[in-house]
């Protein structure tokens, strides 16, 4: 995990301009710690790679530290499904939900939620993430493959736009969201 979260901290300080979309679990820069040891629990436990967490968890975190910085910019959009997720346990997600709820000012960050209910003009689809309009990342199950062909980065800008148009942001983002599961929740 290590080597990879480092890879991508890498990708991420090299980047000005990003937008993300991750329908059913929170963005990478936004986990907190114990959020990204959960996560990554469930990597290497259904991959069987070597189990270098802390590592993975350090580099992951890391990318936290980037937002705002050197005039970086970053547009989000979680999908409603992220903030229900349950990752790690009843603590580990009323930590996430609030280190979510601190984000909503962040300098330099857009942070939108697409709701459940949102009527959207394309279907939601895997995760992704646009960097600097040149790049896209997609997260599987197997691979995770990069595209940067014209065709392809302007077909998930495109989608990244449809989505957005069924977010909400800031307060009525906030407004919108649900309390923290609950043990009977879950």
């Amino acid at each position: 995990m290590g080597p990879t979260q480092e890879a991508f901290l890498d990708l991420v300080r090299q980047t000005k301009d990003s937008q993300h979309y991750c329908q059913n679990v929170i963005w990478g820069n936004l986990q907190t710690p114990d959020y990204v040891r959960a996560m990554l629990r469930l990597v290497v436990d259904f991959h069987g790679f070597p189990d270098d967490i802390e590592a993975g968890v350090t580099a992951r975190t890391a990318r936290a530290g980037l937002i705002g910085e050197e005039g970086r910019t970053y547009h989000v959009l979680l999908g409603e499904a992220a903030l229900r997720r349950n990752i790690g346990g009843i603590g580990v997600m009323r930590g996430q939900l609030a280190r979510l709820r601190d984000s909503f000012g962040l300098p330099g960050l857009k942070l939108g939620v697409v709701p459940d209910r949102a009527q959207l003009g394309i279907h939601p689809g895997n995760s992704f993430g646009i960097f600097d309009g040149k790049r896209v990342e997609l997260e599987n199950f197997g691979d995770s493959p990069t595209h940067t062909s014209v065709e392809q980065v302007t077909t998930y800008q495109r989608a990244f736009g449809l989505l957005a148009q069924g977010a909400v942001y800031g307060e009525e983002a906030d407004a919108d969201r649900r309390p923290p599961p609950t043990s009977r929740g879950l």
